[in-house]
């Protein structure tokens, strides 16, 4: 599941048209973000799964927030962050993520893991924010469902939606 951020909701260029995503799981017939009462970072199906790189390029910046928050609550400090740049100049940025498994100026390929799910800085549960941008222009996230609906088929794991 993903939620967007409007142009202009907060004041950074990377969360300018940038979106949230969740992994969700089919749970007795419903479509949920975690299991129990969710009140635990390990009860999000999200939390600790590998992250992707998106695509072929170059990691500009990482910044790591040693905090972690407890779902429900929100910290007001900067998130860990990784930022990936193309050479047509698209910058992409992955927030509250953890165990950063890659450097400034790393090459990295698409598909390439580079991170886990975390839940740290302003988020209040275990989520990627990804944004997009070239020079200070942000760019509206879209995302391949065919792709990623055959990437779940070649899994064999079709209880989770991306």
């Amino acid at each position: 599941m993903s939620s967007e951020h409007p142009e202009g909701q907060l004041p950074y260029l990377r969360d300018a048209l940038g979106r949230d995503c969740v992994a969700m799981k089919f749970v007795d017939g419903w479509t949920r973000a975690y299991a129990g009462d969710g009140k635990r970072n390990e009860d999000w199906f999200g939390w600790n799964t590998d992250v992707l790189a998106p695509f072929e390029g170059k990691v500009e910046d990482v910044y790591i927030n040693p905090k972690t928050n407890e779902p429900g609550m929100i910290d007001h400090s900067r998130s860990s962050s990784i930022v990936f740049s193309r050479e047509d100049g698209v910058k992409v940025v992955y927030a509250h993520v953890r165990e950063v498994g890659v450097y400034i100026g790393d090459a990295v390929k698409a598909g390439d893991v580079v991170c886990r799910v975390g839940n740290n800085g302003y988020s209040r549960h275990p989520h990627i924010h990804v944004g997009a941008w070239r020079g200070k222009e942000p760019l509206q996230i879209r995302f391949d469902l065919r792709a990623m609906g055959e990437q779940l088929k070649q899994l064999g794991d079709e209880e989770y939606l991306l």
